[in-house]
């Protein structure tokens, strides 16, 4: 099968909410004709059929999908995530660990990849959501540790100033591929794009206390629900009548 007609299968599959069978087709493509055929069908597939594949990642087992997808097309399919509605943001954080941790990546070429879009800080702010205080306390002290934090808040001003000093934790004491060592790589290795995530993080406290929904916050962005999405049965629909996608 060419490449040509593999990207009309998968987005055909895609577009009916086979997300298994998508996916089975480019790992089969991958196995028969290598690594470099997929990468090539990977590119020209737009980036929410690509989302609606690597945001599925099954824990249980290796995803040859996951393990190519380039920092620029990932980068692509986290900005457009929050279409899916998923306010628990299990699959995001899954996808991002599954894909920035992964052995051979290298996490600051995916992070810079995401903070370059429009919609990058505010993807990596909905990742840390529910770490809001311990990122807050991460920023002031240099520890995840709340107790230790006394509670003000930083200024961006005050936060540019402390961007570049000693980090008080070292990256193998928080190498968890997860939370803590993301954003010990983006306080101490990308601080500007830190502080940008901090900014819109602090922004949706606000909101959250003040009691404002998502929806309040952004009124219609072309979030969908996800009963269906999360189980991997189907994708969002696309309002925009321009956008490349089975989607």
């Amino acid at each position: 099968m060419n490449a040509l007609a593999l990207i009309q299968k998968t987005q055909s599959l895609i577009a009916s909410g086979d997300i298994v069978a998508a996916e089975a087709a480019l790992v089969e493509l991958a196995d028969t004709e290598g690594d470099h055929a997929l990468m090539v069908v990977l590119d020209q597939l737009p980036p929410k059929d690509i989302l609606a594949v690597i945001r599925e990642y099954d824990t249980s087992k290796e995803s040859v999908i996951n393990l190519l997808v380039t920092p620029e097309q990932f980068a692509r399919a986290v900005v457009i995530e929050k279409q899916y509605k998923d306010l628990t943001r299990t699959h995001l954080r899954g996808m991002m660990n599954s894909i920035i941790f992964r052995d051979d990546a290298d996490p600051i070429e995916f992070l810079t990849a995401i903070g370059d879009l429009e919609g990058g800080a505010e993807a990596l702010a909905d990742y840390f959501t529910e770490k809001w205080s311990r990122i807050e306390a991460f920023a002031r002290t240099g520890t995840f540790d709340t107790i230790e934090d006394d509670g003000d808040i930083l200024s961006e001003h005050a936060l540019r100033g402390s961007a570049y000093v000693r980090p008080r934790v070292e990256e193998d004491e928080v190498a968890d591929s997860d939370w803590m060592q993301m954003a010990w790589i983006l306080r101490h290795k990308i601080p500007d794009l830190f502080i940008e995530m901090l900014m819109v993080l602090r922004a949706k406290a606000r909101a959250f206390d003040a009691g404002m929904s998502e929806e309040d916050e952004e009124e219609d962005d072309g979030k969908v629900e996800t009963s269906a999405t999360d189980r991997g049965q189907a994708t969002p629909v696309a309002r925009d009548s321009d956008e490349e996608s089975a989607i």
